[in-house]
């Protein structure tokens, strides 16, 4: 690997934005890819799937073999509520190899003996996220029931570029906070973005087959294409 190109990917990590490194296994030449220009590449299918799996990958295109090196940052998962759910989805997914960080400005449940060695901010969350950051790598999801504390956080996640945003609540629930959302500014396509209520519909009951259904959700908008399909 050239040197440029290894500073180039270290600088990549460091800012947590992914990379794909090209190589040509005839003739060994190299190219390092960033997200902005995979749409435009002639390899654009194989790096896209590459990208949402996560996966380093041998592919051929035409007479042609190339080997896609991936390197993304850790998925974060951005909980605003320092809830039951939240405890339960903790270790699942850290079984995942997520980071987890808690936000709630409610000290009696922003605890380190509930969240121990998490971090964790008992803070509103329009103090706290901006000096966090959202990137396309951040999945937010809002369990407080509590539009003071959840909506901030909202009006945040729907101004980046995060791949996820799921929302706690009932269908009922969720129609008031469209019509907040509404009311403050947001377009329908923004507004569709949300998750509501949050997680797959598997029928989840307990904290922590919520935080289940939250963690299956989560997957499939990191993975799956717009239409569903994996490949």
């Amino acid at each position: 690997m050239k040197l440029e190109t290894l500073s180039a990917l270290n600088e990549a990590r460091r800012a947590r934005r992914p990379a794909l490194l090209v190589t040509d296994l005839s003739s060994g030449d190299e190219r390092l890819v960033d997200v902005a220009s995979v749409s435009s590449d002639p390899l654009a299918t194989h790096l896209d799937a590459a990208l949402r799996m996560g996966k380093s990958a041998l592919i051929e295109d035409g007479d042609q073999r190339y080997f896609i090196s991936v390197q993304t940052p850790p998925l974060r998962i951005l909980c605003v509520g320092a809830v039951h759910i939240s405890q339960a989805l903790v270790p699942l997914a850290r079984v995942l190899g997520h980071d987890v960080i808690i936000v709630d400005p409610r000290t009696a449940f922003a605890t380190p003996e509930r969240f121990p060695g998490v971090p964790l901010y008992a803070e509103w969350p329009d103090k706290v996220i901006p000096t966090l950051g959202i990137d396309r790598y951040t999945a937010v999801v809002l369990l407080t029931h509590d539009p003071k504390i959840d909506d901030p956080a909202l009006h945040l996640a729907l101004h980046s570029e995060n791949f996820y945003i799921g929302a706690l609540g009932s269908r009922k629930t969720h129609g008031k906070r469209v019509e907040r959302l509404q009311a403050a500014g947001f377009s329908a396509e923004a507004i569709a973005r949300i998750h509501a209520p949050v997680g797959l519909n598997i029928g989840a009951v307990s904290p922590a087959e919520i935080a289940l259904s939250v963690l299956g959700q989560i997957t499939a908008a990191l993975r799956l294409k717009p239409d569903g399909s994996k490949a």
